[in-house]
């Protein structure tokens, strides 16, 4: 082929590659949607975030309904459990300000095509479901949350495609909305809603466990001081403890978290009560706590745990020895405010005591073992050196060279 004639097919080509560039710009920009809401709009206009006092959320296989009592939000489902309200204060803050980055017009029949089948009872298909009410239980909107935007789908040569989510106005019948939001935290789990406060136990002096299914105790441990190691108690003289065993227990339940709260309808049917065990622990602040476990039926990685509180605050603090007046006064207001924490704890963590918790294993992981576990062992058997080993170079017996 002749120079010529290559240089004209290319100029033919790159003439096409700007016409179809320009016919597909001008039909881009002359696209017009015909839904209620438009790119840059908020999804729902001046939705109600003030007025709503309950939020009821279904998805495939669950459902949760978080409800404001007393100015506080709660989860039903977990027996008025209290809710966290700075999630469900984002969630609604982010329904707010939500803005439409695109408008599909189609009807409710193509739900399922976005991942909002209310009918189906795959999850993936299904979507999740919110539904918001006032106190006179009157219904203020409804929004489905579809599938997730195809990240990888772009219209674009140079990539870069959409991340969001598609929803659904149920009082909008115009259509369906792609928006930047992806709401991963949203779930039909009511145990995903829960508030995080739990037991918090801090400066353990002494703990101890009974056996499984028994009053006896399997253990009982104590130390001097916050600085001190574990050891057994006179109760099991002459026993030694193993420290790398024993040292976890220094901070058990420090930073505690639990699963789920069981409802009190539940809490027969996943109880084990032949294999239930006690702990006491005793702080060097004076406050106590039993706690109460059971491996849970329904979950054999889980744990029950129900527990009580007490203290006996000390009423004065003891002075240091030498110890000038000046110092004196700033341990004193030291001392008063920490008492008043400490009061202010037990006032708290009273208020969860017969609450049964489901925690998992790997959370009481530290108390549930038994007195051999926590034993020193001693040195391990000694390894047998091999032949000639450890006995410094070997040297082979001198070789006479017979004579001719």
């Amino acid at each position: 082929m002749k120079p010529r004639t290559v240089i004209i097919l290319w100029i033919i080509a790159l003439a096409l590659g700007v016409s179809v560039y320009a016919v597909k710009k001008a039909s881009g920009d002359n696209i017009k949607t015909t839904t209620q809401r438009s790119a840059g709009q908020t999804l729902i206009a001046d939705f109600p975030a003030k007025d709503i006092s309950s939020i009821h959320i279904t998805d495939a296989d669950l459902s949760v309904t978080l409800q404001k009592k007393d100015g506080n939000w709660i989860v039903v489902e977990r027996d008025g459990f209290n809710a966290n309200s700075t999630e469900i204060t984002g969630f609604l803050r982010t329904l707010i300000d939500l803005k439409v980055t695109q408008g599909i017009e189609a009807g409710p029949s193509f739900a399922s095509r976005f991942g909002m089948d209310e009918k189906s009872s795959d999850p993936t298909q299904r979507g999740v479901t919110a539904e918001f009410k006032d106190t006179s239980g009157k219904s203020l909107a409804t929004i489905s949350f579809g599938k997730n935007l195809d990240s990888t789908a772009s219209s674009s040569p140079f990539g870069g495609g959409s991340v969001g989510r598609f929803v659904r106005n149920h009082a909008d019948e115009s259509g369906f909305y792609a928006v930047s939001e992806l709401f991963p935290s949203l779930s039909a789990n009511p145990k995903n809603w829960l508030s995080e406060e739990f037991i918090k136990i801090e400066k353990i002096q002494s703990i101890s466990l009974t056996q499984p299914g028994s009053d006896k105790n399997e253990w009982e441990l104590d130390r001097d001081s916050e600085e001190a190691d574990f050891k057994f108690t006179s109760a099991f003289p002459g026993v030694k403890i193993d420290k790398a065993a024993a040292d976890p227990l220094k901070s058990f339940l420090s930073y505690g978290r639990f699963d789920d709260i069981v409802p009190t309808a539940e809490i027969e049917k996943r109880a084990s009560p032949d294999k239930l065990q006690t702990a006491t622990i005793k702080t060097f602040e004076g406050i106590t706590y039993v706690l109460a476990l059971q491996p849970s039926k329904s979950n054999s990685e889980n744990y029950l745990l129900t527990f009580k509180v007490s203290g006996e605050l000390p009423e004065k603090r003891k002075a240091a020895e030498n110890e000038k007046p000046e110092d004196a006064a700033a341990a004193e207001k030291a001392f008063a405010d920490r008492r008043k924490a400490l009061a202010d704890s037990i006032a708290q963590t009273k208020k969860l005591e017969l609450i049964t918790f489901e925690v998992s294993k790997f959370t009481v992981d530290a108390l549930l073992k038994s007195r051999t576990d926590l034993m020193d062992k001693g040195p391990g058997p000694q390894a047998q050196p091999a032949p000639g080993e450890g006995l410094g170079p070997v040297f082979s017996p001198p070789v006479s060279i017979p004579q001719q």
